[in-house]
């Protein structure tokens, strides 16, 4: 029998009909079989048409992403570690990548990075899914940081202030109080409209819960969400954690609020992705990491930042060091993708300075932008009488003599770091410090003693705004130091310097 072209094309449009008006239309699925098993990972072939990313389903209900594409086979990654995988298993694509349920519903909860609760208070109601990766804004949809992001830590605030928008980078040896610093920031933002999102990065559970009962009594946890991928979960977890609380940060950026992101810590992020890439047999690196591991950090942090919604992503990354080493791999990627550093110091903590920021190696980029008017006219000389305090310091530890000038110099650095010692829990706020600072930068605490510094300071500010709560009201609302606030203020420090004298002499008497 003849077959004529006419009657070829005749059928394949009437095939075509039949597709689109849904007759007879059957759903092609590509699957694959599961060959070999390994840690939470595993080999398939037979998915030719799969993509980097994509989200495959294993038919014993277990959910797996594509890591890693070869010629005859690919790899993939488990979400859930209680479901097993075996051999021969089948597999079938989804044509979808891995999303994160989000919603308003969010805030309080702990949920894993799967986006599953995991806090035992039922389950989160959420109607849409976002993907954890997603294009980043670019130039012409952010604009300039100009906006104080306050973390309540006078050293911080006054030395190396944070803008909403911004990366700075936490930076220090275990054991030196960075998740201590992250907390107060946290627990600082209680009514100032900013929601917090904590990512857990490889910590212990024992951690996790008594932080999370910290929040919860202090009343932080309502406007916080906290994503969990602690060290006995799989590495895949621990490597999806921060995108997740990047992505549900998005989600309320959105809808116009300020977001902080803490993430706890990202060189146990590096940590796990060198697992995984290892677990795929890619050629390790420096310090046997692979050699996309920047790209890794980039994408994450580049998310952050002041868009035109009217919204800002802060980004607090903290990453740990060994022996006050910030030149090794990890940390030196990071320096160079955020927007500065505080480092946090062993030999300052030690000694018993709280928080032990190191002021020579701290650092924000975007500096007096992020800092109210008040702030910058009582700090301009802070960070000279710091390094010159430590100079000094470090010469008269030889028995030197030293004349008189760089005595008063020592003394005066001695009173600095007096006042800026701060212990845990104890915020202030912006008007408190620059009540505190004032006091410095007008001399009214050189002849207080060392002891009675901090006390001094404190005690001042309270008596400001309790009995002047006029002019206390008038710094809070114009956020800067006029000249008639500033004679009035030198005014009420002579008053309180009379006060607080005759206290002390009772005290020590």
């Amino acid at each position: 029998m003849e077959i004529k072209s006419t009657d070829l094309i005749s059928l394949f449009e009437r095939s075509l009909r039949e597709i689109s008006e849904g007759s007879q239309s059957k759903v092609l699925r590509e699957s694959g079989t599961v060959i070999q098993v390994g840690d939470s990972s595993c080999k398939i072939i037979g998915l030719q048409g799969a993509v980097f990313g994509e989200l495959l389903v294993f038919s014993g209900g277990n959910k797996g992403i594509v890591l890693d594409l070869r010629e005859d086979s690919l790899t993939a990654f488990v979400l859930y570690s209680h479901i097993p995988v075996s051999e021969q298993e089948v597999v079938e694509r989804t044509g979808d990548v891995f999303k994160v349920p989000v919603s308003e519903a969010l805030l309080g909860r702990t949920i894993n990075a799967t986006g599953l609760p995991i806090d035992g208070l039922g389950d989160i109601a959420s109607r849409e899914l976002r993907p954890i990766e997603v294009q980043i804004p670019g130039i012409i949809d952010r604009i300039p940081i100009s906006r104080s992001l306050e973390t309540g830590i006078m050293a911080i605030d006054a030395l190396v202030p944070v803008g909403r928008g911004q990366r700075e980078l936490i930076v220090g040896n275990r054991g030196t109080g960075k998740t201590a610093v992250a907390l107060d920031v946290i627990l600082h933002q209680k009514g100032k409209n900013v929601i917090c999102i904590y990512a857990s990065i490889g910590q212990r559970q024992a951690n996790i819960a008594r932080m999370i009962r910290t929040l919860q009594e202090r009343g932080a946890l309502d406007y916080t969400v906290v994503v969990n991928a602690d060290a006995a979960s799989s590495a895949l977890n621990r490597y999806l954690a921060p995108y997740v609380a990047t992505t549900i940060g998005e989600f309320f950026v959105e809808r116009g609020h300020d977001v902080l992101v803490v993430y706890d810590d990202l060189s146990n992020h590096a940590t796990a992705y060198r697992e995984i890439s290892l677990l795929m047999r890619r050629p390790p690196g420096r310090e046997a990491y692979p050699g996309d591991v920047f790209y890794l950090h980039s994408r994450l942090l580049e998310r952050a930042g002041r868009f035109k919604t009217g919204g800002s992503l802060t980004a607090l990354p903290i990453v740990q060091i060994q022996g006050d080493d910030i030149t090794a791999y990890i940390p030196t990627n990071l320096i160079s993708i955020t927007d500065g550093q505080i480092f946090l110091d062993t030999t300052l903590f030690n000694s018993g300075i709280r928080p032990a920021v190191n002021v020579e190696l701290s650092v924000s980029r975007v500096g007096g932008a992020a800092q109210t008017k008040a702030i910058k006219s009582v700090t301009k000389a802070l960070r000279l009488e710091l390094a010159q305090y430590a100079e000094l310091l470090a010469f008269s530890q030889f028995g030197s003599e030293l004349d008189a000038i760089s005595q008063r110099r020592l003394a005066r650095g001695a009173v600095v770091v007096e006042l800026l010692k701060q212990p845990q829990f104890a915020t202030s706020s912006f008007v408190d410090q620059v009540l505190k600072l004032f006091l410095l930068r007008e001399d009214f605490l050189d002849d207080v003693p060392l002891r009675d510094v901090a006390r001094c300071a404190s005690q001042f500010s309270e008596y400001v705004a309790s009995v002047y709560a006029k002019i206390y009201s008038q710094i809070s609302s114009s956020e800067e130091l006029s000249q008639s606030v500033q004679l009035q203020l030198r005014d009420i420090a002579r008053e309180f310097k009379i006060i607080f004298s005759g206290r002390v002499n009772n005290q020590y008497s």
